[in-house]
């Protein structure tokens, strides 16, 4: 039989890793009694940790939430992956968790074996994208309070006070955002996180309204497309012969279609929130093109090419010399 250590460190991993346990489940997969199971389980209750007894024919065990935070088991796999987390977190800027995740990191770092201390050592973490905006923890607390509770949650944004039903909190590009029903403007809204600055106490509870297209990673990309439906996508959309080969397009294209047609050109279909803008993302990748369909992308494509002629102090209709050595996109 295992040292009592061992013992109560091998139960506290299998009460981590599945909610319930049977009592003989327990005492085979550790090899030992029924009674040394319930006098183990005993000791990490004394420990700190809130384990439950279940009734039944064999009974049984389950791991549960506690006030107090007690010491936590952790797998080679997940202690990496929970390292290189918190070295992302305290990396990133504008970040307001940052100082703790950075202490937080040195937590766990003291407690690591040299062989898992030597992987995360080898991960450096440089944080080079702009600073986004962070909210404040207890905005996010409050957000998430409300949005669990599915109560009314009213907050101060800009110069208004929004009364709304909240029915998510997501992340993109960095930033978090609030996904809700606007009540007074009677639509959905999405709100920075960081321009919120919440009332209390929440309002009265609701029933969830279906969030369009149901699917918030598509309703949110949707809404920084300027989308007009609940598909989600563009709301223009347009399709190109770009004189560059596929396999050099392919790598910029972002979400847009490339079809290879011959060894020097290829079909580009890509979508914008406008048709001007539409033009300019097929101009970006700096090659002569055709326009296929539909006609309002020809009509941006030949409003863009005179305003980009003014502002360059020629006229309308001016010819220019091709530039030799262009770059690649």
């Amino acid at each position: 039989m295992p040292k009592t250590s061992a013992r109560l460190l091998a139960l506290l991993s299998l009460l981590q890793a599945r909610r319930d346990w049977p009592g003989t489940l327990l005492a085979d997969r550790l090899g030992i009694s029924l009674r040394t199971v319930r006098r183990d389980v005993d000791r990490l209750r004394e420990l700190g940790y809130p384990i439950a007894a279940m009734k039944g024919p064999d009974g049984g065990y389950r791991l549960g939430a506690g006030a107090d935070l007690p010491p936590l088991l952790f797998d080679d796999e997940q202690a990496v992956a929970l390292a290189i987390a918190l070295q992302i977190a305290a990396t990133t800027p504008g970040s307001t968790t940052g100082e703790a995740a950075a202490r937080a990191l040195h937590t766990v770092r003291q407690v690591m074996p040299s062989r898992l201390r030597h992987q995360i050592d080898a991960v450096r973490v440089t944080a080079a994208d702009r600073p986004a905006e962070q909210p404040a923890p207890d905005v996010l607390m409050a957000i998430s309070a409300a949005v669990h509770a599915r109560a009314v949650f009213r907050f101060d944004y800009g110069d208004h006070v929004r009364r709304t039903e909240p029915h998510h909190l997501v992340t993109r590009a960095g930033r978090w955002y609030l996904i809700a029903w606007d009540s007074d403007r009677d639509d959905w809204r999405t709100f920075r996180a960081d321009r919120i600055t919440p009332r209390s106490p929440n309002g009265p509870r609701f029933t969830p309204r279906e969030l369009p297209g149901g699917d918030v990673a598509g309703y949110l990309t949707g809404v920084f497309r300027g989308a007009v439906d609940a598909s989600g996508d563009w709301p223009c959309r347009g399709t190109v012969i770009l004189h560059r080969p596929a396999a050099s397009v392919a790598p910029f294209a972002g979400d847009a279609v490339v079809e290879e047609l011959d060894g020097e050109r290829c079909r580009l279909t890509l979508g914008s929130w406008s048709w001007t803008g539409l033009a300019a993302a097929v101009a970006r990748f700096d090659a002569d093109f055709e326009v296929v369909a539909p006609a309002e992308l020809t009509e941006a494509v030949l409003r863009l090419g005179d305003r980009l002629r003014r502002g360059g102090g020629q006229p309308a209709d001016a010819q220019l010399a091709d530039p030799v050595g262009r770059d690649r996109p």
